[in-house]
């Protein structure tokens, strides 16, 4: 299928081929009629990648120190490696679509095949999205219309924080589209309306759709024509959907109101803001997010947990509703916002149309009717340009492209001499992204692609944690060998699932992704640590960084929680260096406190081993950035080991032995991989001994 890409790196827009996305729990499958370009959203996307780079460091200044801290803690290469992946990876643009439903997932009630929905679907052919964020469309409403129905809602919830009632007079600031659309549902609900814009065929629509209006581009005073409109009394609100850096619309906004008045900014303006305008009318600013209650809330958008009507009057999908009914009624009407339509194959130059002169409001991306079933049949994968699978073992098929897997786990592989033939990811944008970029045959968004591919014998896991387990018994039973990044699984019957598994397949190979034991500063300490016989002490401390509640890692049913899925992987590391089965742990987390979230990310676990030695991990979520993330300490016959953050291994009381330091971070990613395929082509054993795994 088709789809509309955009590159952060340098503001490019192309049309990519890209398998259609699988349909999970709680989505939709639906098959693109049209999507509405938002101009104010998609322009600044393509101006930012546009930019150079000082100027997209002085657009993102907390993104920047980010960089730096990483770059004085992880070392200058490894953070230029970072930033530069993240850059290289493809932005999918767009979020008004209207279509039919092809699929629906497990779980979607209220919708049939066929059904014509709005989602905030991107600009493709074939988009799956979650129930919460569709809405049916009304026969009496056509599919160009109801593409206006995402925008409408971000206008409407801008209407409610406002709280605009009969009679009132409100002042909308910026004519886009949006702004027209909250003049019409202003005027629907019995307000009288007066519009400021630079641009006269904008303020004609306005007037056309019953507002007042006053151009200040025309040398118009818009406060004398504010106070006139509020008959000397001041407005009762003010909605601001214009896009400018300048502080004067906030200023003027404030100057305008009447005391107590609402001033609601819906758009992107400068904040600089007089506290003189506000203290002296008590006045009320809110900004208005996005399209109402719900909105960037994963229970509600991606979870399809519903908020009790009773309760949470207006949600996202009911605003969408909302605007779809006043479409249907004939009170608001966006047949006159269109400017341009483009099919699909035109995308980049419906792009190209937003930072030029041409005036334009409305754009459309108009899709090809074709019949649904038979493409998702066939196009949930889709050929490159790399060569298939060769003879002889090594044929490796990746399930996930994430971020980790594409700058590092991949690049790994194929140092290690791996024949790179399907790589698959829900969405199938970073699929195709990974594949072209490291050379595999194929890229898919079906897991069957690569398990029940007969030349493929090697599959490497990637996926969130939730999904390991089961892919790992999935591909072991189809006779594959199997590499899963950290964690194996999250419970303690799906690890007695696999064992059983892997028992009945012994010439199969399993590995998870415990690459820090192959660091090559850890090997030099696991050489030197051999030849003491004395029980060691070592100290892991982890300043691992705080990240959002609502992250999935954090979801002790999806990414298992931090601890099981990251701490696992220094309790290796110390099992490593020690040599010895772990016969004792405890674990202690940081105490409840009004100040600190209650989650299992700040901890200490201790370790005891058969031969005596002791561990201890620190795993601390609540230290600061700008320290390093690793340090381990080894205590051993008078003598001390200290690796910091896998740059530098300093060594006391060694005789005639230095330490060491790279260049460049080195946590063993490569030296894993290839230890892992030389397994698998039978050139050595196993990489990681099978009962340590499972221990």
């Amino acid at each position: 299928m088709k789809q509309v890409l955009q590159s952060l790196r340098d503001g490019s827009t192309r049309l990519e081929d890209v398998p259609i996305p699988r349909t999970s729990s709680g989505q939709l499958l639906i098959g693109s009629e049209v999507t509405l370009v938002s101009a104010g959203t998609e322009r600044m996307l393509v101006k930012f990648g546009k930019s150079g780079w000082i100027s997209k460091a002085r657009q993102q200044p907390d993104k920047v120190k980010m960089v730096l801290d990483k770059a004085r803690s992880d070392g200058v290469a490894a953070t230029y490696d970072a930033v530069k992946s993240k850059l290289d990876q493809p932005l999918a643009l767009g979020y008004c679509n209207v279509g039919r439903v092809a699929e629906i997932g497990s779980g979607v009630e209220g919708f049939a095949l066929g059904d014509r929905v709005v989602s905030n679907g991107k600009h493709a052919e074939f988009v799956t999205v979650p129930r919460n964020l569709c809405a049916k469309i009304p026969d009496s409403v056509s599919s160009e219309e109801a593409s206006f129905t995402v925008l409408g809602a971000i206008g409407l919830q801008g209407i409610r924080l406002a709280n605009a009632t009969l009679g009132e007079c409100v002042v909308v600031t910026g004519l886009g589209v949006i702004g027209l659309m909250v003049v019409q549902m202003l005027r629907a609900q019995g307000c009288r309306v007066l519009g400021i814009d630079l641009d006269e065929g904008r303020l004609a629509l306005a007037r056309e759709f019953g507002a007042e209006t006053v151009n200040p581009g025309a040398g118009e005073d818009v406060l004398t024509v504010a106070a006139g409109f509020s008959r000397g009394k001041g407005v009762d609100a003010v909605i601001i959907t214009a896009a400018t850096d300048s502080d004067e619309v906030m200023h003027q906004a404030a100057q305008m109101s009447r005391k107590r008045g609402r001033i609601i900014l819906v758009g992107v303006v400068g904040l600089n803001l007089i506290r003189d305008d506000f203290y002296e009318k008590e006045l009320t600013f809110q900004v208005s997010c996005s399209y109402g209650p719900g909105r960037y809330d994963p229970e509600y958008e991606e979870g399809g947990q519903d908020y009790p009507i009773g309760f949470v009057r207006w949600t996202e999908q009911r605003n969408f509703e909302a605007v779809l009914d006043l479409m249907a009624s004939g009170a608001l009407d966006v047949k006159p916002l269109v400017t341009h339509r483009y099919d699909v194959e035109q995308a980049a130059e419906a792009m190209d149309l937003l930072n030029s002169s041409e005036p334009s409001m409305g754009i459309l991306i108009n899709y090809p009717a074709s019949e649904q079933a038979e493409r998702i049949e066939t196009e949930r994968k889709v050929a490159l340009e790399a060569v298939g699978a060769s003879g002889g073992e090594g044929n490796v098929a990746f399930l996930g492209a994430g971020n980790y897997a594409g700058r590092v786990l991949i690049p790994a592989f194929a140092k290690a001499g791996a024949q790179l033939t399907t790589v698959v990811s829900s969405g199938g944008i970073s699929a195709v992204h990974s594949g072209k970029k490291h050379g595999f045959a194929n890229a898919s968004t079906d897991a069957k692609d690569a398990l029940e591919d007969d030349s493929v014998d090697t599959v490497v896991i990637a996926t969130r944690h939730d999904a390991h387990a089961d892919q790992v018994l999935a591909a072991l039973e189809v006779g594959k060998h199997v590499f899963c990044e950290k964690p194996l699984c999250l419970t303690l019957d799906e690890l007695d699932a696999i064992e059983a598994e892997k028992a009945a397949r012994p010439g199969q190979q399993l590995m998870i992704g415990f690459n820090r034991r192959f660091a090559p500063h850890v090997v030099q300490m696991k050489s030197l640590l051999e030849k003491i016989e004395q029980p060691k002490t070592f100290v892991m401390t982890v300043n691992a960084g705080e990240i959002p509640p609502d992250h999935w890692t954090q979801d002790p049913a999806v990414g298992g929680g931090r601890i099981v899925g990251e701490g696992c992987h220094f309790i290796d590391l110390l099992r490593h260096l020690a040599g010895a089965p772990i016969v004792a742990h405890h674990a202690m987390a940081l105490c409840a406190h009004p100040a600190i979230p209650v989650r299992d990310d700040k901890a200490t676990i201790s370790l005891k081993f058969a031969d005596g030695s002791i561990g201890t991990i620190h795993y601390f979520a609540n230290g600061h950035s700008a320290v390093p993330k690793e340090r381990l300490e080894v205590f051993a016959a008078g003598r001390v080991m200290q690796l910091d953050n896998f740059l530098r291994l300093k060594l006391h009381g060694w005789s005639g032995t230095k330490g060491a330091r790279l260049w460049k971070q080195d946590k063993g990613q490569t030296a894993c991989a290839a230890a892992f395929m030389r397994s698998v082509r039978g050139e050595e054993p196993s990489a990681i001994p099978e009962d340590e795994l499972f221990e």
